[in-house]
Protein backbone atom coordinates (compact mmCIF):
# COMPACT_ATOMS: atom_id res chain seq x y z
CA UNK A 1 0.00 0.00 0.00
CA UNK A 2 1.65 3.24 -1.01
CA UNK A 3 1.69 5.71 2.01
CA UNK A 4 3.11 8.71 0.63
CA UNK A 5 0.83 11.61 0.69
CA UNK A 6 -0.72 12.50 -2.05
CA UNK A 7 -0.59 16.29 -3.28
CA UNK A 8 -3.83 17.90 -2.74
CA UNK A 9 -5.39 21.33 -4.45
CA UNK A 10 -5.96 23.91 -1.87
CA UNK A 11 -8.86 26.23 -1.87
CA UNK A 12 -7.55 29.69 -2.42
CA UNK A 13 -9.89 31.33 -0.78
CA UNK A 14 -8.96 29.47 2.73
CA UNK A 15 -4.98 30.57 2.03
CA UNK A 16 -3.66 32.25 4.93
CA UNK A 17 -1.90 34.79 2.54
CA UNK A 18 -4.68 35.88 0.81
CA UNK A 19 -6.95 38.87 2.57
CA UNK A 20 -10.55 37.95 3.05
CA UNK A 21 -13.67 40.26 1.79
CA UNK A 22 -13.37 42.14 4.93
CA UNK A 23 -9.61 43.13 4.68
CA UNK A 24 -10.15 43.53 0.85
CA UNK A 25 -12.88 45.70 1.23
CA UNK A 26 -11.05 47.47 3.76
CA UNK A 27 -7.86 48.07 1.38
CA UNK A 28 -10.43 48.98 -1.28
CA UNK A 29 -11.80 51.77 0.96
CA UNK A 30 -8.57 53.36 1.74
CA UNK A 31 -7.33 53.53 -1.50
CA UNK A 32 -10.16 55.04 -3.16
CA UNK A 33 -9.93 57.78 -0.03
CA UNK A 34 -5.84 58.09 -1.03
CA UNK A 35 -7.09 58.75 -4.66
CA UNK A 36 -9.86 61.59 -3.72
CA UNK A 37 -6.80 62.95 -1.28
CA UNK A 38 -4.88 65.69 -3.20
CA UNK A 39 -1.23 64.15 -2.75
CA UNK A 40 -2.31 60.81 -2.73
CA UNK A 41 -1.35 58.26 -0.26
CA UNK A 42 1.20 60.79 0.87
CA UNK A 43 -1.27 63.20 2.01
CA UNK A 44 -3.33 60.06 3.60
CA UNK A 45 -0.30 59.15 5.82
CA UNK A 46 0.56 62.67 6.92
CA UNK A 47 -3.15 62.56 7.85
CA UNK A 48 -3.36 59.68 9.99
CA UNK A 49 0.09 60.48 11.73
CA UNK A 50 -1.94 64.19 12.68
CA UNK A 51 -4.64 62.22 14.20
CA UNK A 52 -2.16 60.20 16.24
CA UNK A 53 -0.48 63.01 17.52
CA UNK A 54 -3.81 64.69 18.67
CA UNK A 55 -4.98 61.53 20.28
CA UNK A 56 -1.46 61.29 21.74
CA UNK A 57 -2.35 64.90 23.13
CA UNK A 58 -5.30 64.54 24.13
CA UNK A 59 -5.16 61.41 25.98
CA UNK A 60 -1.51 60.50 27.52
CA UNK A 61 1.33 63.31 27.30
CA UNK A 62 1.20 66.81 26.28
CA UNK A 63 3.80 68.93 25.83
CA UNK A 64 4.26 72.00 28.08
CA UNK A 65 6.55 75.09 27.63
CA UNK A 66 7.60 76.99 30.69
CA UNK A 67 6.50 80.47 30.64
CA UNK A 68 8.32 81.79 33.84
CA UNK A 69 10.88 81.54 36.26
CA UNK A 70 9.00 79.94 39.53
CA UNK A 71 10.17 76.87 38.87
CA UNK A 72 14.04 77.39 38.44
CA UNK A 73 16.69 75.57 38.95
CA UNK A 74 15.18 72.93 37.63
CA UNK A 75 12.89 74.26 34.69
CA UNK A 76 14.21 77.17 33.21
CA UNK A 77 12.25 79.84 31.00
CA UNK A 78 11.11 77.67 27.29
CA UNK A 79 11.90 74.51 28.49
CA UNK A 80 9.45 72.05 27.32
CA UNK A 81 8.50 69.27 29.56
CA UNK A 82 5.90 66.38 28.47
CA UNK A 83 3.30 66.01 30.61
CA UNK A 84 1.51 62.66 31.92
CA UNK A 85 -1.77 62.90 31.48
CA UNK A 86 -2.34 59.35 32.86
CA UNK A 87 -0.51 59.68 36.23
CA UNK A 88 -3.95 59.91 37.71
CA UNK A 89 -6.41 58.89 35.85
CA UNK A 90 -6.79 55.56 37.85
CA UNK A 91 -7.01 55.78 41.00
CA UNK A 92 -3.53 57.64 41.76
CA UNK A 93 -3.32 60.84 43.23
CA UNK A 94 -0.86 63.47 43.39
CA UNK A 95 1.85 63.08 45.97
CA UNK A 96 4.16 65.59 47.89
CA UNK A 97 7.35 66.60 45.73
CA UNK A 98 5.49 65.52 42.24
CA UNK A 99 5.92 68.56 39.91
CA UNK A 100 1.98 68.76 38.10
CA UNK A 101 0.55 71.02 35.85
CA UNK A 102 -2.97 72.54 36.38
CA UNK A 103 -5.91 74.35 35.21
CA UNK A 104 -5.35 77.74 37.82
CA UNK A 105 -8.95 79.14 36.17
CA UNK A 106 -10.44 80.80 39.39
CA UNK A 107 -7.69 79.85 41.51
CA UNK A 108 -4.57 81.37 40.04
CA UNK A 109 -5.78 82.68 36.98
CA UNK A 110 -7.24 81.57 33.74
CA UNK A 111 -3.81 79.81 32.73
CA UNK A 112 -1.83 76.65 33.08
CA UNK A 113 0.35 76.62 36.10
CA UNK A 114 3.27 74.13 36.87
CA UNK A 115 4.14 73.97 40.60
CA UNK A 116 5.44 71.50 43.04
CA UNK A 117 3.23 69.22 45.61
CA UNK A 118 3.97 70.34 49.41
CA UNK A 119 0.67 69.37 50.76
CA UNK A 120 -2.05 66.79 49.76
CA UNK A 121 -5.65 66.60 51.53
CA UNK A 122 -5.10 66.56 55.81
CA UNK A 123 -1.99 67.57 55.74
CA UNK A 124 -0.90 70.13 58.11
CA UNK A 125 1.56 72.84 56.26
CA UNK A 126 3.89 74.98 58.14
CA UNK A 127 6.48 77.43 57.63
CA UNK A 128 8.67 77.96 59.02
CA UNK A 129 10.54 76.37 61.94
CA UNK A 130 13.59 77.64 63.38
CA UNK A 131 15.40 76.18 60.97
CA UNK A 132 13.98 77.78 58.47
CA UNK A 133 12.44 75.19 56.91
CA UNK A 134 8.73 73.80 55.83
CA UNK A 135 6.98 71.64 58.17
CA UNK A 136 4.54 69.31 56.91
CA UNK A 137 2.41 66.98 59.62
CA UNK A 138 5.59 68.08 62.08
CA UNK A 139 8.52 66.69 59.87
CA UNK A 140 10.49 69.46 58.77
CA UNK A 141 11.46 69.09 54.57
CA UNK A 142 14.99 69.62 53.61
CA UNK A 143 14.21 71.37 50.43
CA UNK A 144 18.19 72.07 48.97
CA UNK A 145 18.34 69.43 46.08
CA UNK A 146 15.59 71.43 44.57
CA UNK A 147 15.34 75.35 45.87
CA UNK A 148 16.63 77.99 43.85
CA UNK A 149 20.29 79.00 45.10
CA UNK A 150 19.97 82.16 47.75
CA UNK A 151 16.06 81.27 48.52
CA UNK A 152 14.09 80.40 51.70
CA UNK A 153 11.40 78.01 51.70
CA UNK A 154 9.20 81.56 51.84
CA UNK A 155 9.40 84.81 52.84
CA UNK A 156 5.90 84.85 54.17
CA UNK A 157 4.48 82.97 56.99
CA UNK A 158 2.06 80.52 57.03
CA UNK A 159 0.13 77.60 59.20
CA UNK A 160 -2.14 75.36 57.17
CA UNK A 161 -4.34 72.49 57.18
CA UNK A 162 -4.99 71.32 53.29
CA UNK A 163 -8.52 70.32 52.55
CA UNK A 164 -9.28 66.66 51.01
CA UNK A 165 -9.48 67.17 47.67
CA UNK A 166 -7.22 69.99 47.79
CA UNK A 167 -3.22 70.19 46.81
CA UNK A 168 -0.73 72.94 48.49
CA UNK A 169 1.31 74.29 45.83
CA UNK A 170 4.85 75.71 45.32
CA UNK A 171 7.31 76.99 43.02
CA UNK A 172 10.73 75.95 43.16
CA UNK A 173 12.38 79.72 43.03
CA UNK A 174 10.02 80.90 45.91
CA UNK A 175 10.86 84.03 45.75
CA UNK A 176 9.99 84.52 41.97
CA UNK A 177 6.81 82.50 42.06
CA UNK A 178 2.95 83.12 42.59
CA UNK A 179 1.61 80.31 44.04
CA UNK A 180 -0.37 78.94 47.46
CA UNK A 181 0.52 81.36 49.81
CA UNK A 182 -0.14 84.00 47.62
CA UNK A 183 -3.39 82.82 47.37
CA UNK A 184 -4.63 82.52 51.21
CA UNK A 185 -7.33 85.20 51.21
CA UNK A 186 -8.78 84.04 47.63
CA UNK A 187 -11.50 81.84 46.98
CA UNK A 188 -10.52 78.12 47.64
CA UNK A 189 -7.89 79.43 49.93
CA UNK A 190 -4.83 78.82 47.44
CA UNK A 191 -5.68 75.17 47.52
CA UNK A 192 -5.63 73.55 43.27
CA UNK A 193 -8.57 70.99 43.19
CA UNK A 194 -7.13 67.76 42.28
CA UNK A 195 -10.03 67.32 39.85
CA UNK A 196 -7.81 70.35 37.82
CA UNK A 197 -4.58 68.95 37.52
CA UNK A 198 -3.42 68.22 33.90
CA UNK A 199 -1.09 65.56 34.34
CA UNK A 200 2.71 65.11 35.69
CA UNK A 201 5.73 66.41 34.64
CA UNK A 202 7.96 63.93 33.91
CA UNK A 203 10.79 65.00 31.49
CA UNK A 204 12.48 67.78 30.19
CA UNK A 205 12.51 67.30 26.63
CA UNK A 206 13.56 70.50 24.84
CA UNK A 207 16.20 72.02 25.26
CA UNK A 208 18.08 68.57 24.57
CA UNK A 209 21.30 69.45 26.88
CA UNK A 210 18.36 70.55 29.63
CA UNK A 211 17.21 66.79 29.04
CA UNK A 212 15.97 65.30 32.30
CA UNK A 213 13.76 62.46 34.06
CA UNK A 214 11.67 64.35 36.93
CA UNK A 215 11.61 62.43 39.83
CA UNK A 216 10.41 62.99 43.19
CA UNK A 217 12.51 63.83 45.84
CA UNK A 218 13.72 61.67 48.65
CA UNK A 219 12.68 64.33 51.29
CA UNK A 220 9.14 63.88 50.91
CA UNK A 221 9.16 60.33 51.26
CA UNK A 222 9.79 61.03 55.29
CA UNK A 223 6.73 62.81 55.67
CA UNK A 224 4.29 61.15 58.06
CA UNK A 225 0.61 60.92 57.05
CA UNK A 226 -1.58 63.59 59.13
CA UNK A 227 -3.20 62.46 62.39
CA UNK A 228 -6.77 61.55 60.92
CA UNK A 229 -5.14 59.53 58.02
CA UNK A 230 -6.42 59.19 54.56
CA UNK A 231 -3.67 61.66 52.73
CA UNK A 232 -1.61 60.22 50.25
CA UNK A 233 1.88 61.06 50.55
Amino acid sequence: MDTEAQPTQRDRSSHPGTPGPEGRSRFALLSRLADWLPGGRITLTLFTGLAFLLLLNAFVMQPFEIPSGSMERGLRIGDRVLVNKLAYRFGAQPRRGDVIVFDGTGYFGDADYIKRVVGVGGDHVVCCDKKGRIEVNGRPVDETAFLYPGDSASSVSFDVVVPPGRLFVLGDHRSDSSDSRDHLGSPGGGMIPVGDVIGRADWVMWPYRHWTHLTRPSAYARVPAPPAGGAHG
